[in-house]
């Protein structure tokens, strides 16, 4: 068996642009240029044998759209949500570096202990994205799924498949449309690439 892939894509560009942190409890659609770069990111990409998608709406709308018109099963999966930010949520970086100084360099440089006030622990986080990147290895073996989703969705399970500490998670560049494909196999996961803007057809053979 080839084993299973999952083409992690990162929205695009939400509504009010960037410089500001959006987790799970703020749901902005993608703006215009976003979604001109979902798009371009899936021109000339696939076969998927089924999409899966963020219940968010800068994931979910993009991928019900392309899952129509390619008739393509979609799966919604709660899991690959993006992490809670807390206190933070909606807010611009600018205005919370005014009111807490060094706090986003803080947490930035540790994550897991300079959480933002009320944040979803990254432990956790980190723990339902993995779980649900087995369960869709384990449910569609040697399928190539095509997974819309989050930036720090994205760099969990490249963590996971890299066994990489947690505080250094936010190194992990994600750029938004950027696609990074994880392969497993008899249980293991591999990284193939990382944070592609335009991801290339499947090698033959998986």
């Amino acid at each position: 068996m080839r084993g299973t892939e999952l083409q992690l894509l990162r929205h695009g560009l939400p509504e009010g642009g960037g410089g500001r942190y959006r987790g799970n409890g703020v749901d902005d659609p993608l703006s215009t240029e976003g979604l001109v770069q979902m798009w371009t990111a899936v021109a000339g990409s696939g076969p998927w044998d089924r999409i899966v998608s963020s219940p968010l709406r800068r994931c979910q709308e993009f991928a019900r759209a392309l899952s129509h018109d390619l008739r393509c099963p979609l799966i919604v999966e709660p899991r690959i949500r993006e992490v809670g930010l807390g206190a933070w949520e909606g807010r611009r970086k600018d205005e919370i570096e005014a009111e807490t100084p060094g706090s986003i360099a803080a947490f930035r440089a540790d994550p897991v202990r300079h959480r933002p006030p009320g944040a979803e622990p990254l432990e956790a986080f980190c723990r339902r994205t993995a779980e649900a990147a087995r369960d869709l290895a384990a449910n569609h073996p040697g399928e190539r799924l095509l997974v819309v989703t989050h930036a720090g969705v994205i760099r969990a399970l490249v963590a996971m498949a890299l066994d990489l500490p947690l505080p250094s998670l936010y190194r992990v560049a994600v750029d938004h449309a950027g696609c990074t494909l994880l392969h497993h196999r008899e249980g293991t996961w591999s990284l193939r690439y990382h944070n592609r803007r335009a991801p290339p057809p499947p090698s033959p053979g998986g």
